[in-house]
Order: C-alpha cells, then structure tokens, then sequence
C-alpha cells in the first residue's frame, strides 16, 4: 500500500555543513561503461530538472574498473559542466582511492591516502570534471585494513602497513585550505573509523568529516550495528549506495535470468555478499510483497531507504531514463505502517 508523500523533504543539511542536499543524490559509475556520454548528459540534465543537485563519482569509475576507461566517468560529467555551465547549481563530490594493489593504472598500483596520492588524484579530477573546486571529497575505503565490502568481521590477521589517519587529515585540510576542497567524508568506513577521524580533526584543529557513504539496503542493513548510534551523535550524515544491492532488489534477475545488469554482465568479479543465495531469496520475497500492494519492487526498496530517519541522500543509478524516472519517482511514494518490511534474511 502506499500513497504520495506531499509533506517530505526534498532536501537535507549534510552534516555540519552548510551544504542542503537533496534526498536523491544521482550516482555515476555507469557513465563510460554501461552509458555513453551523450547518455551520461541525458541523465544527469533529468535529474536536474526533477531537483537533484546532488551529484556522485570517483576517480576510479566507471564500474567495471579497468585502464582503458578509468577516469571517464568524471570526463563525461566535466564536459557536461562546460556545456551546460551548472556548475553552480549542484553539489558535485567525488572520491579518492586507497590503496589499490588491483587496480595497478592507479598511480601505479602504489595509491593510498598519503599527501602525494591525495593531491595528485585531486589535481586529475579536477581536470577531468573540469572545475576548480569539489564540494564534498572522500576516501573511497580505508588505508587500514578494515571489514569492508562484505567482510563480516575484522580479522587481525590481515593487518598492513597504512596511512594514518591523522596525516590523511593533515592534506584534506591543506587542500580545503587552498580553496580546492569546500568540505570531506569517508566511504565503506566502520564505526571506530568514523571516531577516529573525529578524534583526531578535534585533537589537531583539522577539517571534520561531515558525511558517509555506505551500502546500506533491505539486505544490507549493517549501517544499524553500530554506525547509526556513533552518526547521530558525531553529525555525519549517511549516504547511502547499493540500495538496490546492485539491482537484485529490483527482482530482474529473478524475473529474467538473462536480464542486463552489472550481476550478469561481470560475474565474476562483483563482491559475493549480492550472490549469496540467502540475499536472492529474501529480494524475490520483498518483490512478492511489494507487487501485492502495488508497487514495483525497486519503488519500494527505495522509498523503505527515503523513510529511513539517518540517511541524509539515497545514491540511486541507472542506465537509461526509464529506470532514473522510477527511482526518482520512488521518493513520492510513502511507506504506509500497514506495510511490513520484516523479511529475515542475514546482513550481506
């Protein structure tokens, strides 16, 4: 069951700072990859006519990463900006890699979220999305080791030498300093990460994180162990990615096997906490239930995320106008009480 939310916020302050963004922020890793420029400027030229000011990528995207496209992404955005010349309407952030031994066209294979790789991955965005200043910077993952994309538990034994996160603080600052940089976040971070960085930008007078991007789902619901608690009292905001677990919530691939999706289309390399056959079956039972009060699975998977009382903006994505127009459209539905989401299912 559900109705239109005529009473919602389009908008919310991220953090402590000064930036209101809005609900929907659109996500970019399929620009240069599954999406075409001229596509790439579509999306993003809808969503601002339907409010969204809040724009999301990385330097690593798109998504699959590889050395031939790596950076176009932000290229398609950059050269959006030239033509359209908004840049003054939207709240534009992208993010950092860590280290990333994987991925060895990033400086090397030698990143990590040192003063040198700090400056030279801002220098190339900036240049690619051409613009000289990125309003919310963020450290895609950790430098430590740390329980991320779907490590469950932190294991000790995996400990690496890292950067610390005091000297990551020390150049974010430098560079909001120098005008570059308006404020910072963190991405895929874990509560003690989030304390300290709030620690030590207290301690040594430096910029304060004013934000976190996370998976956060009906099957990933991890974000609540402990993040939600330390967020609300530290005044970070969630942003929160995958909330359709990389389309299974969107029950395409249980309707068609052969459905085109990043799932079929790199098998192989995709995290496995959306594989897991626990996560297949709790997404069809969402599907039932929310096709038998009338509405798509994907509307309802993303209006449970808008109703969610620490999500400062829900990062959706999509390939084609279709999909973007349903997952904007999902923020106008409302979640009646009358609607159980209680679908038990392990965190992925």
């Amino acid at each position: 069951m559900n109705s239109p939310g005529t009473s919602k916020k389009r908008s919310s302050q991220l953090g402590i700072s000064d930036l209101q963004v809005s609900k929907v922020c659109l996500g970019t890793m399929t620009f240069g990859e599954q999406n075409s420029e001229a596509e790439a400027h579509n999306q993003l030229d809808y969503a601002l006519e339907r409010g969204v000011n809040f724009i999301d990528t990385a330097e690593m995207y798109p998504v699959m990463p590889r050395a031939e496209t790596q950076g176009r992404t932000e290229r398609y955005i950059g050269s959006w900006l030239k033509k359209t010349g908004k840049r003054s309407d939207i709240i534009l952030a992208t993010k950092v890699a860590g280290p990333s031994r994987g991925m060895g066209w990033i400086r090397k294979g030698e990143n990590d979220l040192n003063a040198a790789n700090i400056r030279a991955a801002l220098e190339t965005s900036l240049q690619r999305l051409q613009t000289d200043y990125i309003d919310l910077y963020q450290l895609h993952w950790p430098s430590r080791n740390a329980p991320i994309f779907g490590q469950k538990q932190f294991d000790p034994t995996l400990e690496r030498p890292c950067t610390t996160i005091a000297e990551t603080l020390a150049v974010l600052t430098e560079l909001v300093n120098e005008g570059k940089i308006r404020h910072i976040g963190v991405s895929n971070e874990t509560s003690w990460g989030v304390s300290e960085f709030i620690k030590q930008a207290e301690r040594q007078n430096t910029s304060r994180i004013i934000a976190i991007q996370n998976a956060y789902s009906l099957v990933n619901r991890g974000f609540e162990q402990g993040l939600d608690e330390t967020c609300f009292r530290e005044n970070v905001g969630l942003l929160a990615y995958s909330p359709l677990a990389f389309g299974r919530l969107t029950n395409k691939y249980a309707d068609d096997a052969h459905a085109a999706g990043r799932l079929n289309l790199f098998p192989a390399t995709w995290s496995p906490r959306y594989m897991r056959p626990e996560v297949a079956v709790a997404c069809q039972r969402y599907a039932t239930l929310a096709r038998a009060h009338g509405m798509s699975p994907a509307t309802m998977a993303l209006a449970w995320c808008h109703s969610r009382w620490f999500i400062a903006s829900t990062i959706i994505g999509a390939t084609n106008l279709a999909q973007l127009k349903e997952n904007i459209d999902a923020f106008d539905v409302e979640l009646l009480s009358s609607v159980n989401l209680c679908v038990s299912v392990p965190l992925c």
